[in-house]
């Protein structure tokens, strides 16, 4: 191992309103504000995510692979009817659903800034 994961950023045009998304949608506090940076989670409890101010930054366009995701989290519910009213109440915006069998097993969508994530089944 050369490292662990600490914290994962992302680029936005509005950190504090992408912080605000995400502090919702995985149940963690926003523990750092500054002009261009917020974080959201506890530093101690890695990983953290970071949303950093681009000046003209450009969303992705999932599945174009002119403006490719670039990354994405993959975030478990137990009930992804409800998970899902609560996103889309959050800002995010329904790209794809992925069904196998009949069953609806993950829902890709874009965040407030255009960044694709998925809510899955928890398969724990």
């Amino acid at each position: 191992m050369i490292g662990r994961l600490h914290t994962f950023v992302y680029d936005c045009p509005d950190p504090e309103a992408l912080a605000g998304f995400y502090a919702e949608l995985l149940g963690r506090p926003v523990t750092q504000r500054e002009e261009d940076w917020v974080t959201v989670g506890d530093p101690r409890e890695w990983p953290v995510l970071a949303f950093q101010r681009v000046e003209g930054h450009r969303a992705a366009a999932w599945p174009d692979p002119e403006r490719p995701q670039q990354a994405h989290l993959d975030v478990w519910v137990e009930d992804i009817d409800t998970a899902q009213a609560r996103v889309l109440e959050l800002g995010a915006a329904l790209l794809r659903t992925e069904e196998e069998g009949g069953r609806v097993w993950f829902r890709v969508y874009a965040d407030p800034a255009g960044h694709p994530f998925c809510l899955e089944y928890d398969a724990r």
